[in-house]
């Protein structure tokens, strides 16, 4: 069991960075960006082919900037020719399909068959850490990328963008282009997701095509997860429930697999009710406040009309 939970936590911190992009891109630009699934493939396929080249280590910037140039992809087909949202994000997903094909030699999966990863050079430089060096790196590589992003959000641009999700009319007045900061929040969203992509390729020795299949949809229930917990009523906050949702996430799925209440057949079954639950959970909850205060409310009158 604790073996299970250790690797749960790996896999919350590593796929961590997503729900980050979406915080910023879903929560913060307040935009639907549905680059996210090509996006991780992409990272991952990077990452995978620079280390099977002998370049581990590059294979994590070179992924960030691969992310980068899908970002821009979609922001320019939304900020400079008018494509809504949504489908700029659907439009470059499907394009990625065969971007990522094309990265991974034009096969559909990449192992790196006993080839040195960031995580076994990480290893051996840091046998103090035992089993645990895999979730040492992972987390300090998300703990990293959370710090950057609230600094790049406190500072002039990032501000600026947090004033586009807002009220763009207001950041026009202001004599900045909300234009410019779509697409510089939306790189960075999406640097963020082929980061994750980066570290899950090589942690897991291979990439797939398809292994980004829903990933938007169960990094936005970890957000909300979080959220739900810690509240987001600060970027600090926000940031930090973004990684404790992946990682309660994982936990909970780690448990179901573990305790066999799900059988394997059923847990696609099971993720989109537990993802269902989480994004439905905060109008669920107001609904009964809004129920409690108003049986209340019929009680108090009742009490009046006795007396």
């Amino acid at each position: 069991m604790a073996y299970i939970i250790k690797t749960a936590l790996e896999l919350g911190l590593l796929y961590a960075p997503i729900p980050l992009a979406l915080f910023l891109s879903f929560r913060i630009l307040n935009i639907a960006d549905m680059t996210t699934d090509g996006c991780f493939v992409l990272g991952a396929a990077v990452s995978v082919t620079w280390a099977a080249a002998g370049h581990p280590f590059l294979g994590i910037p070179m992924a960030m900037a691969a992310g980068v140039l899908a970002g821009f992809v979609t922001a320019l087909l939304q900020t400079r020719f008018g494509v809504p949202s949504i489908l700029a994000g659907i439009i470059t997903n499907f394009g990625l399909y065969t971007v990522n094909l094309m990265v991974m030699g034009w096969s559909s999966n990449v192992n790196l068959l006993k080839t040195d990863t960031l995580f076994t050079i990480f290893a051996r430089r840091a046998s103090f850490a035992g089993a645990y060096s895999d979730m040492l790196l992972v987390a300090c590589i998300t703990a990293l990328a959370a710090a950057g992003l609230i600094w790049f959000l406190s500072t002039r641009l990032g501000l600026s963008i947090r004033a586009t999700g807002d009220n763009p009319d207001m950041v026009r007045a202001s004599s900045v282009n909300p234009r410019f900061t779509t697409t510089v929040g939306l790189c960075v969203a999406n640097s963020l997701t082929a980061l994750s992509g980066a570290m899950v390729g090589q942690y897991q020795n291979t990439v797939d095509i398809n292994s980004g299949t829903g990933i938007v949809v169960i990094a936005l229930a970890c957000l909300i997860i979080g959220e739900t917990i810690l509240g987001k009523k600060t970027v600090f906050k926000g940031a930090v429930a973004a990684i404790v949702g992946s990682v309660i996430y994982r936990v909970i799925y780690a448990i179901v697999l573990k305790t066999r209440i799900v059988p394997i057949q059923g847990l696609k079954l099971m993720t989109a009710l537990v993802v269902a639950f989480a994004i439905a959970f905060p109008t669920i909850r107001d609904y009964l406040r809004f129920m409690h205060k108003k049986h209340m409310a019929s009680v108090k009158s009742s009490e009046k009309e006795d007396k």
